[in-house]
């Protein structure tokens, strides 16, 4: 697998994984995670995924030169994510193509967003997910290494902050 930097010439790839993520997530019951509609026939989804191609945050990784997932890391958290008193940098985004399931590709994208920290000089990284569903999301990063903090909520939405210090 590669990873090489993402930008605007990455949106129809990347929302072609999001669309197919959540047609899986809709077929398991968990449509509240990411709705259950194609994020490419959401505009505001559309301008999310640009903002993250322009902000030069976005990665995109391959194999055999087919995008396969796609990572979004920044030093600013979002806004409902508890402030915290040093550098960090802040898993924004990360989906993997459903055609490549059981191939590491998220574990990957996330030892990448480590390593980039750990190049800048950063020690913590966090990250938060959604809650809801049975709980899968939540298991996924505390199995990535990752330590539960802060819960929260948007409108309906359930989310849960983690958080990894590196050494």
């Amino acid at each position: 697998m590669k990873i090489r930097p993402g930008g605007p010439g990455d949106l129809a790839e990347v929302l072609a994984i999001v669309d197919d993520a959540v047609d899986w997530l809709v077929l398991r019951g968990s449509g509240a995670q990411w709705g259950t509609e194609p994020w490419s026939e959401r505009q505001n989804n559309i301008d999310r995924i640009e903002k993250m191609a322009a902000d030069g945050g976005m990665w995109i990784a391959e194999i055999d030169g087919v995008p396969t997932g796609m990572l979004h890391v920044s030093e600013a958290p979002p806004q409902y994510a508890p402030p915290v008193q040093e550098r960090e940098l802040y898993v924004h985004f990360l989906v993997a193509s459903r055609d490549y399931a059981g191939r590491g590709i998220g574990r990957q994208l996330l030892d990448f967003a480590r390593e980039q920290a750990r190049q800048r000089g950063i020690q913590l990284v966090r990250v938060d997910c959604w809650a809801g569903g049975d709980g899968a999301l939540v298991r996924y990063y505390m199995s990535a290494g990752f330590a539960r903090t802060t819960e929260f909520t948007l409108g309906e939405w359930q989310g849960q902050v983690f958080e990894q210090r590196l050494p």
